[in-house]
């Protein structure tokens, strides 16, 4: 009998033991904050002032996620030996205005992730953060977020974003499996392959029309791959992001509504860094993009993306600016920039209040505005192709200035 207790206690230490490998954190992030966007639609060009077609619009409201996007994550580490160990993530989106999901219909919209970490580097699959947007985000004195978030003009907007836009700035992709090697001499290589871009990769996919004839040839694939270096107070990195279309996909055709162009191939090229002289750190980035449509009168939508900025703590505080210029051809609309100013204050190291504003300026037939509640010129597919643009007929106009405020509170748990 004594025996058999002595087992069952070495059975007991040994499990414990083994358990005691696992690491699992819960974290999370909760923003909340008020926000006033401007908009010039329906101001003549000449005057500055109303012209009767419709007034200027604004947005008074209190938001989630203004600086970062709420959320509620967990992730761990389990020890292997020999320095190998497991991995993984799961993180949801929530707004806590509503208390509501950030996406309904995923249970950990934003990453979901499990994999293998060891000497070789780092290998997960699962939903994934695009190495693009890694890069670019961290690069931008705003992170992505707020009214100043380097977003706003990186792609075509509102107009667009239903078909094509978010393409040109990939965030997260599914059904992914990215490698990131170990640093050498602080150069790292992270690469990434999607099979499906969004949905699930199962046996048929929705084509045009809703069919469910295809397969998994026929999905839109992802190849990525980002070399990056960082040395003391220096980072520098470039990006290459290849989207392959496939007949599952369908974007609007602005000049012919009802109609729709197929989608070929999207590429984006990044080159960028940043320096740190401890009183001010510098950002800069240049990025080309371009989605190779076919379809009546189709021809390539092309941006190329430059951007400067700055970061300057003093005391408690950290201010940030950055511009944006967003050469565009005339299949996006044509130029946008965007003029960004913001101001946090660190209550602690895990809590702070922020403030930003920016401006937007667009090209006649551009249509980018200061976020996704600032009711942005876009698309409807109501009226002529020149009612669209001009906002007669129920759409949005393009070519018009935006403005944004925003303060708010940001704690990290």
């Amino acid at each position: 009998m004594q025996k058999k207790l002595i087992a069952l206690a070495v059975a007991g230490l040994a499990s414990t033991a083994a358990f005691a490998q696992t690491n699992v954190t819960i974290y999370g992030l909760v923003d909340y904050g008020y926000s006033y966007r401007f908009d010039a639609r329906g101001l003549d060009s000449a005057t500055n002032r109303v012209s009767g077609l419709n007034s200027p619009n604004s947005a008074s409201q209190f938001n989630s996620g203004q600086q970062s996007g709420s959320r509620l994550g967990f992730k761990g580490t389990e020890d292997l030996g020999n320095g190998l160990k497991a991995v993984f993530l799961l993180e949801q989106g929530f707004s806590i205005d509503t208390g509501a999901a950030k996406t309904s219909n995923l249970a950990f919209a934003r990453q979901a992730y499990a994999g293998l970490s060891g000497g070789f580097g780092t290998a997960v699959g699962g939903r994934l953060y695009t190495p693009h947007y890694t890069f670019v985000s961290g690069l931008d004195p705003f992170g992505a977020g707020t009214v100043g978030s380097y977003t706003n003009v990186y792609s075509p907007g509102a107009a667009f974003n239903s078909g094509y836009g978010g393409l040109m700035d990939p965030v997260r992709v599914d059904n992914a499996i990215a490698y990131i090697s170990p640093s050498f001499g602080g150069f790292t290589v992270t690469a990434a392959f999607a099979n499906n871009v969004s949905g699930d990769d199962g046996s048929f996919t929705p084509n045009l029309g809703g069919n469910t004839t295809g397969n998994n040839a026929k999905n839109n694939t992802v190849y990525a791959v980002l070399g990056q270096y960082t040395g003391g107070a220096l980072t520098v990195g470039a990006n290459y992001h290849y989207i392959a279309g496939g007949s599952a996909t369908a974007v609007p055709n602005l000049m012919l509504p009802g109609t729709a162009y197929s989608l070929n191939d999207v590429q984006n090229f990044t080159f960028g860094g940043s320096y740190d002289f401890k009183v001010v750190k510098l950002m800069g980035l240049y990025s080309w993009n371009n989605v190779n449509l076919d379809g009546a009168g189709s021809k390539d939508v092309s941006i190329n993306n430059y951007m400067i900025g700055a970061t300057v703590p003093f005391g408690k505080f950290t201010g940030k600016g950055s511009y944006i210029y967003s050469d565009g051809n005339s299949a996006a609309g044509g130029d946008a920039q965007q003029l960004a100013l913001g101001l946090d204050y660190n209550l602690s190291k895990r809590t702070n209040l922020y403030s930003a504003y920016s401006w937007i300026d667009n090209s006649n037939q551009r249509m980018n505005g200061v976020g996704d509640a600032s009711a942005s010129g876009g698309y409807t597919g109501v009226g002529t192709p020149a009612q669209q643009l001009t906002g007669a007929g129920g759409a949005y106009p393009a070519g018009v200035f935006q403005q944004g405020f925003q303060i708010g509170l940001r704690h990290m748990f």
